[in-house]
This record gives C-alpha cells, structure tokens and sequence, in this order.
C-alpha cells in the first residue's frame, strides 16, 4: 500500500467522522466547526488529485468565507433548544429507514467497483491542476473576459457599499 493510498484513506475517515458528528452535534456552532475540517479533507483530495488550485479556493472559499457567513446567520437567528420541537416517533423511524437504505446502497456500489481494484488509478503527472498553468492561461488567452469580470466585481462591491449606507 503506498503513502497516497493511505492518505486517501485516512483523509476519506476523517471527511466520514467529520461529517457523521455535523449532524450529531447538538450545538449549531460545533456543527459549523466540524463542517469546517470536512472541508479541510475535501482539500486534502484535492491535493492528492493533483489539484492545488482547488484545493486552496476550497479552503478560502468555503471554510473561509461561507462558514463565517453560517456563523454570523447561526448568532444572528439566537437559536435556543426550548423552542426546538420534539420529531414524532413515525418520523425518526421514517429518518432510519431512509438512512438505512441509502447505507445499503453504498454498500452495494462498494461491492460492485471491488472488480475494479486491479485497474488502479493513481496521481499522473501533468500540469492541469496547477496553479501556474491556469495564471498562464488567464493572463493571455483569457486576459479581457477576466479584466472584464473584475470590474463587474468592482462595480457590484460599489453598490453593495452605497446600498448599504442608506
């Protein structure tokens, strides 16, 4: 078993666990946190993918940027677990049985891609997730659509900023 095998590995169980305790944790902030760190493995395949571009808007993007917009929503609405409902015994059932199903469905297409075990599929080399080629490329072919998209940017950041004074 090689290095990125293992990687792969323990960066898909601590994607899984992350995950499973999102929607175990009782406290929206924890929840928002352990999201964060699923994020975090999602850019460790990333990287293993040879994908480095990816991996770090992934990481500004979402476990930055997003998850501080979902704290700030999760502090704003002030949520209390009095004024939470209690779920009805059929709907908790109904919640299993769904979780079951999708739980045998995974299974089965585990199963069934083990024939594929001795086509293996590993990091090649080449250029396409790298950073250096996609600046290249924005920079002469795309250099106007991108100046263009930036001024729009620019443009919406202004109105954003005059809308909110009022």
């Amino acid at each position: 078993m090689s290095i990125i095998e293992i990687l792969f590995f323990a960066l898909s169980a601590f994607a899984v666990v992350s995950a499973i305790m999102v929607l175990i944790s009782k406290n929206p902030i924890h929840s928002v946190l352990w999201l964060i760190l699923v994020f975090f493995a999602i850019s460790g395949h990333y990287i293993l993918l040879n994908a480095q571009f990816l991996a770090i808007v992934n990481i500004i993007v979402y476990a930055g940027a997003i998850m501080v917009l979902f704290l700030f929503v999760i502090m704003l609405m002030n949520v209390k677990n009095d004024n939470e409902p209690q779920k009805k015994l059929i709907i908790k059932f109904i919640g299993v049985l769904s979780g079951g199903s999708l739980l045998t469905l995974l299974v089965a297409l585990v199963k069934q891609t083990t024939q594929l075990e001795g086509k293996q599929v590993m990091m090649k080399e080449g250029t396409i997730g790298l950073i250096n080629p996609l600046g290249n490329a924005l920079f002469t072919d795309y250099v106007m659509p991108f100046e263009i998209s930036s001024v729009l940017f620019l443009s919406a950041m202004v109105g954003a900023v005059i809308i909110g004074k009022k």
